[in-house]
């Protein structure tokens, strides 16, 4: 009868425990990579425009499809990267823009606290698609009056893993 009883409360005790590791772990869940950068001026990401300012950024999970959530004080946004890249990652974080039709564009987001670029789709990349599949000869490079070679890059503070 006794051990029945010390049996009970050992069950309970580690009910308990369980539970209570359940909500640390949950209350302090972190972000996969996070930190915060400036825009200069009005800059298209992805789909969004985002306007000029300061931002955060998290990305939730390595794996979960490479979203960022940016956070500013006019705009949040969630921009997902069209594409990775692990073999050309930069020294330090930083946004690489290039200038299409007089509008600042990200085109990648060297992360190598996670060790790769994030890749997105630009004016001139969206619209590609089945032409080009169905008519191989065509010409890859856009036409020189749509993209210039101006290429900004802008520092991004990684707070890490």
């Amino acid at each position: 009868m006794i051990w029945v009883r010390h049996l009970k409360l050992f069950t309970k005790l580690g009910v308990v425990a369980l539970a209570l590791g359940a909500l640390a772990t949950s209350g302090n869940a972190q972000n996969a990579y996070q930190g915060k950068f400036t825009l200069p001026t009005e800059t298209h990401w992805g789909n969004a425009t985002v306007p000029a300012g300061d931002y955060t950024f998290a990305m939730s999970s390595a794996s979960s499809q490479y979203r960022l959530y940016i956070r500013g004080e006019r705009v949040d946004a969630i921009i997902m990267a069209a594409a990775t890249d692990d073999r050309a990652v930069a020294n330090h974080a930083q946004l690489n823009l290039v200038d299409i039709a007089d509008v600042q564009t990200v085109q990648t987001f060297d992360a190598p606290e996670l060790g790769l670029t994030f890749v997105y789709l630009t004016s001139t990349q969206k619209h590609v698609g089945h032409q080009e599949a169905r008519q191989k000869t065509a010409a890859q490079t856009p036409p020189a009056t749509k993209v210039s070679e101006n290429r900004t890059s802008i520092a991004v503070r990684a707070a890490g893993r």
